[in-house]
């Protein structure tokens, strides 16, 4: 059973940065792609930055594009989110999932999920 923790969130002032880390374990990482998603209260989570298995295709979510980097090192079996130029709209919790289907992030259906870290970025 592949098994998700998250690590980095915290309170950050706006402009600032975070780096959310998600380490997989119970199964191989290297072929599964890692996805990030937040979500807000009263809103659906939302697919924010994703990165496949191959560690070369990624996509981003138009309002952090520019901003946000995800990676991965899969000799540490760990994903990483690097968020930049931090805006109180990026407040929120953030889920790391990972599926073996790339498609699955797009319809926020992948196979497992992290426990979730808040993010709270401060005007």
């Amino acid at each position: 059973q592949v098994h998700l923790v998250e690590s980095g969130g915290g309170l950050v002032p706006a402009g600032g940065s975070l780096t959310l880390s998600c380490e997989l374990s119970g199964h191989t990482f290297s072929r599964y792609s890692l996805g990030w998603f937040r979500q807000v209260p009263g809103k659906e989570r939302m697919l924010v930055a994703l990165i496949k298995w191959n560690g070369v295709d990624t996509y981003y979510t138009e309002s952090v594009k520019g901003r946000f980097t995800v990676s991965r090192d899969d000799a540490k079996s760990t994903g990483y989110l690097q968020m930049d130029s931090l805006k109180s709209d990026d407040t929120a919790v953030y889920y790391c999932a990972a599926d073996r289907l790339y498609g699955s992030f797009f319809s926020s259906k992948p196979d497992f999920w992290g426990q979730g870290t808040q993010v709270t970025v401060t005007s």
